[in-house]
This record gives structure tokens, sequence and C-alpha cells, in this order.
């Protein structure tokens, strides 16, 4: 059984908004990350992810997302207990509001980065770099259609 987690891909200016993980967290804790959590279970409901999405990015940086999110991609991985994870990205756009550290338990610091910075930073992990890689797709060609 997967645990399943969501992330939010928000492009705004040429950069994206990425979080330094408090280094209070279990998993990858001082990395740059999507914002994103767990979904919690609901039983039978209808759109967990999105309203998911919007949960997090609102308990975290204190923004509202548009309603119309876009898939980008999925991936597993394990942690340390060995449960596995299941991770969706989607891609978002904010509604209202700034980001800022709304939960310093979950995030350090926010920032808006290019695709170039977040490929270079020291604290980007492989699958920051690989969402951001297929949300840029995925933006170049929505932006392009």
């Amino acid at each position: 059984m997967f645990i399943l987690n969501v992330e939010g891909a928000v492009y705004r200016d040429g950069k994206w908004l990425v979080i330094e993980r408090s280094s209070k967290e279990e998993h990858a804790g001082g990395m740059l990350s999507l914002v994103g959590g767990t979904v919690e279970n609901e039983g039978f409901s209808k759109k967990l992810l999105e309203r998911t999405l919007k949960r997090e990015l609102s308990e975290e940086v204190g923004i509202t997302i548009k309603d119309d999110v876009q898939y980008i991609r999925n991936t597993s991985f394990l942690l340390k207990d060995g449960k596995e994870v299941l991770d969706l990205v989607f891609f978002c756009e904010i509604e209202t509001g700034e980001p800022f550290v709304k939960s310093s338990d979950e995030v350090e610091a926010i920032y808006w980065m290019t695709t170039d910075e977040i490929y270079d930073h020291p604290k980007s992990p492989i699958w920051l770099k690989e969402s951001i890689q297929e949300a840029e797709r995925l933006q170049f060609n929505v932006q392009f259609k």
C-alpha cells in the first residue's frame, strides 16, 4: 500500500516556487522541494488530489491556487522505515496571496528560482530537478499551443 503525496509546481515570471524543507522534516529535511504533502484518507471522495494540493499550499505557504491543475508526473520512493510513497506532481497557478513561511515546522524558507538556479543549487535533489524539467516541458507546450 502506498502513501500518496502531491506536490504543486507553481510558475510565475520565469521562476518556480521552491521551498527549503524544515530541518525538522524526517524525509529530505533541509533540501529544496516543491510545496506539497500527504493525501488524507477520506473514504469515498471527489477531487481529493486537488483539495490536498489546495490545503497544502495554503497551510505551508499561505496561497490559494486556481482550481484547474494539470498533471505533470508521478514517481515512487521508499522512506527510511520502508514505506513506499507515490508522489504526484501537478502544475498550479496562484489565485490569491503571496507565498510566505506559514508553517515553520515544514518550511524553512521560500524561494522563486529559475530552472538553472534549481539545477545548480547544492540542496536540489534529483527528483526536484526531474519534476521541474517535466513541469517546464508542460509549461512550454501549454504556453505555445
